[in-house]
């Protein structure tokens, strides 16, 4: 990321219907803007809304346009930049495979407890682990995982929440 980047995080609170995740998309792919991570779940069945958290990057200009064009989308019903509306709780679930076997085993062993990620699977070869944090922690995991046998890595994407009593 280029030093006038910001990386924020926005949620969007949207009517569940097909179309919509495409249109967001095309927002962004239209214009050039990349997406870093995204995530969509129903979160109101009775009102039939959904929440996309999307992670992206830009100049304050650029993140600015990205939330103006959101705001414009007919089924939006409202854009949170979680980054500059005070403190949020980010989190991101990862599996993890690595293929490994005697010290080099016990030393991804001994940093998943220090990582307090859980063992999944495991067979004579290989392990998997399931790891949830914040995006740092889990990019420092797989950094260290990577000289024991790191084989694939799997992430959802994150999911943000605003600190305290109020809601999107």
């Amino acid at each position: 990321m280029s030093p006038n980047q910001e990386r924020h995080t926005i949620a969007v609170l949207v009517d569940n219907e097909p179309g919509v995740l495409a249109r967001v998309i095309g927002l962004f792919s239209g214009r050039g803007y990349n997406i870093e991570s995204l995530t969509v779940s129903e979160t109101d069945v009775r009102k039939h809304l959904s929440r996309i958290t999307i992670v992206t990057s830009g100049t304050p200009m650029v993140i600015e346009q990205i939330k103006a064009q959101l705001d414009r989308l007919v089924p939006i019903h409202k854009v949170s930049d979680l980054t500059l509306e005070g403190p949020s709780v980010e989190r991101e679930l990862a599996l993890v495979k690595v293929r490994s076997a005697g010290e080099k085993r016990v030393e991804a062993l001994r940093i998943a407890d220090v990582f307090r990620a859980h063992v999944v699977d495991m067979t004579n070869e290989s392990a998997v682990f399931e790891l949830t944090g914040a995006p740092s922690k889990l990019d420092s995991f797989v950094g260290l995982m990577e000289s024991l046998g790191l084989v694939e890595v799997c992430r959802t994407g994150v999911a943000a929440m605003r600190r305290g009593p109020e809601g999107i």
